[in-house]
């Protein structure tokens, strides 16, 4: 009999069928080959750990360690621990060697938000290696940050009313905050059990949720800047996401944390592209699709579903879809591109839509390894 073979197009045609009925399955477990967060994450990672000390994207290295290649850092060390990567972990860990030697000049000082999230860097090394001077250091940014005020960036009559509320002195109402207060406090928690640092970094946020959150779930970049810009609406997502996970069920604040998070959720799911991507100005139609900020909601619907927080047949597709749709903006250099510049605020719409799109911008590395990490925790 003669075989009889079926046209390309209709082979394509019902593969491309059977993707997106994939896709809408919402299954965040089983990825074409390729597109796995093994795969991915340790592309991503290895790719870190071979990089220089970067200064936020500028070709001159920088004098202190950034937040962004904290970030990076202490997303590579999570995706090394659970794909149990040891000969990743051990690299990253010789890494961080020469900041107790050659490089300890670039430990930066725990005078501003930006600077004391290091601290979740050696923290997370404690967590895996159980090395007291991991420990040492990290608890030392950790407790700074409500300590005594110091460092050119205390504003006095300011630091003290917000410590007098029981706040960091570090407190500046910047939605940025809600990830780098959160990240360090967090893991000095997991790092020791001491309650104090669950509580008082739960309590931070239902202050910048009750004093920053609008109506629709989102954030503006600042109460005077009526924007809502991706990346930082992402730290808060990624902030709330991480307190929840760590936050006991009959904590006191954990309540109105879900609730601000489910209530940014919705929006999310609401201002997704068809493509899977969010644009740099969430709700800007014209704006161009970025990938920090995308990752960073990525990261926050997937722990949100994997811990059954969001409904699965609702949000898991968003999710799926989000993942795939990041990584095909990871260059062969495993380099994420179109990731936004660093973005000081400004009420200015051009200003947003003409902001630089690096490429391998450690802003847009970091979240993408959350996202791997994410996907691989049961």
């Amino acid at each position: 009999m003669k075989k009889v073979y079926k046209p390309l197009f209709v082979l394509f045609a019902a593969m491309q069928v059977n993707a997106n009925v994939f896709a809408q399955s919402g299954d965040l477990e089983n990825w074409p080959k390729g597109t796995s967060p093994q795969e991915v994450g340790k592309k991503v990672a290895e790719h870190f750990n071979a990089s220089p000390h970067q200064n936020f994207g500028r070709p001159t290295p920088p004098t202190r360690m950034t937040y962004p290649e904290t970030c990076a850092w202490y997303g590579a060390l999570q995706f090394a621990k659970e794909s149990n990567d040891k000969a990743l972990a051990e690299k990253l860990k010789n890494r961080f060697e020469p900041l107790f030697t050659t490089e300890a000049g670039m430990i930066p000082p725990a005078e501003h938000v930006d600077y004391t999230v290091f601290g979740s860097v050696p923290l997370e090394l404690y967590i895996q290696t159980k090395d007291k001077r991991y420990l040492d250091m990290g608890l030392a940014f950790a407790d700074k940050q409500w300590g005594e005020p110091t460092g050119k960036y205390v504003k006095p009559e300011e630091a003290k009313t917000y410590a007098d509320r029981g706040l960091t002195w570090q407190t500046r109402m910047w939605i940025d905050d809600m990830f780098m207060i959160t990240t360090v406090q967090m893991q000095a928690y997991r790092a020791t059990g001491d309650k104090k640092y669950m509580e008082r970094t739960a309590k931070e946020m239902t202050v910048y949720l009750d004093s920053l959150q609008r109506p629709n779930g989102l954030f503006y970049h600042a109460p005077d800047v009526p924007f809502f810009w991706g990346r930082g609406d992402g730290w808060m997502a990624v902030g709330m996401t991480d307190v929840l996970r760590a936050l006991p069920k009959d904590n006191q604040y954990r309540e109105r944390i879900m609730k601000g998070y489910k209530l940014m959720m919705a929006s999310l799911l609401q201002h997704q592209a068809a493509s899977g991507m969010w644009n740099q100005l969430i709700d800007v139609p014209e704006a161009w699709p970025e990938t920090s900020g995308s990752a960073m909601f990525t990261y926050a619907l997937i722990t949100g579903v994997k811990n059954g927080w969001l409904d699965k047949k609702t949000y898991g597709p968003a999710a799926r879809k989000a993942w795939l749709a990041l990584i095909t903006y990871i260059d062969d250099n495993n380099d994420v591109k179109e990731v936004c510049e660093g973005t000081n605020k400004k009420n200015d719409l051009q200003y947003y839509l003409n902001r630089k799109r690096n490429v391998g911008d450690m802003h847009g590395q970091a979240p993408v390894m959350w996202c791997a990490t994410a996907l691989l925790r049961k």
